[in-house]
């Protein structure tokens, strides 16, 4: 017999490149974001310094946590479209309380809604089996029907934003010469906690289960609706903290505050690997995701393309990163 026999035929480059990239899926995102600050940097040279990084990196946090959101109910095969209304509600509620609540009690307000819509999601999804889309959408449409009865009972008192959470937003601490975000101090346990949550904790093993074979997890004994239910009320009190946050950045209390965060949250999960149909996906991948959505709204700004082709683009280079990165995946 001949060696050539033998011998097994080489590999082609191609393949092997998107081998490796399937095996680390975490570098296709990483060379993308790179190239977008590139393209950003060649055509405003000078652009991408401290201070830009800083300021990509305060409008990506939030946008970061609500993906987390999205990252952990779409690995059940769910999606939470209420958050937006969620965080809003907590950042009114806080802004308006604040005037005349002590800041702990007025908190607690503001935190109150996220837990009740989190518990009427998980309550509908896990015991009543509505599907989470139709789910999330009406207790969101409900949410702000009752924050627009909420805002003509405080019209006349005002609204403030909390000196801490305008320090947490915006500000900046100098760290070894370098400006480092304040929301960092939040945005680091939370990201810490979900990534631990979903690769180390039994609650997490049970999210990955219940997107990937449901029926089967039920015959194995897991009581279903107590992880739906504990899943939405995690993704409402984390969308929660998001107002508070969003809200000390922007800081301008209004009634769509973070609804505008909802479909780019959505994208920032699925372009970081997340699969929509479930079991699949990390939340590191989603964190790489918010980052490319911020560069890339920079970028179109710095385009100056109307609001229209903005959009437009916007949704054509969304879909395009999606399917070439589930593609590269797929090959695991």
């Amino acid at each position: 017999m001949s060696t050539s026999a033998i011998t097994p035929a080489p590999i082609p480059l191609g393949r092997r490149v998107k081998r490796f990239m399937a095996d680390r899926p975490l570098i296709p995102l990483i060379i993308l974001l790179v190239i977008l600050v590139v393209i950003l940097q060649i055509l405003r040279p000078g652009i991408v310094n401290e201070r830009w990084i800083a300021n990509t990196i305060k409008f990506a946090i939030p946008l970061a946590i609500l993906a987390g959101c999205q990252t952990m109910t779409m690995l059940t095969g769910g999606i939470d479209l209420s958050v937006g209304t969620v965080a809003t509600m907590s950042a009114f509620i806080m802004a308006t309380q604040i005037v005349n609540q002590d800041p702990a009690v007025a908190f607690l307000l503001a935190m109150m809604p996220a837990v009740l819509i989190g518990l009427v999601n998980g309550i509908g999804v896990g015991v009543f089996r509505v599907h989470p889309l139709i789910m999330t959408l009406g207790t969101s449409l409900i949410g702000t029907g009752c924050l627009q009865v909420y805002q003509r009972t405080v019209i006349a008192s005002g609204a403030k934003i909390p000196d801490f959470l305008a320090w947490l937003g915006t500000g900046v601490t100098p760290i070894l010469g370098f400006a480092f975000p304040n929301a960092l101090l939040l945005f680091v346990p939370l990201a810490a906690l979900i990534v631990f949550t979903l690769a180390r904790t039994g609650f997490g093993r049970l999210l990955y289960a219940v997107g990937d074979n449901e029926r089967a997890t039920r015959l194995s004994g897991v009581q279903y609706w107590q992880v739906i239910t504990a899943l939405y009320v995690t993704s409402s009190l984390l969308a929660g903290i998001t107002g508070l946050l969003y809200i000390g950045l922007i800081k301008a209390p209004s009634l769509s505050l973070a609804e505008p965060l909802v479909l780019p949250s959505v994208a920032a999960a699925v372009i970081g690997g997340t699969s929509i149909f479930g079991g699949r996906g990390g939340y590191t991948g989603t964190i790489i995701g918010a980052l490319i959505l911020t560069v890339l709204t920079t970028l179109l700004t710095i385009l100056q393309m109307p609001e229209g082709a903005r959009r437009i683009l916007f949704g054509l280079i969304v879909l395009f990163v999606t399917a070439a990165y589930l593609r590269i995946v797929e090959e695991r």
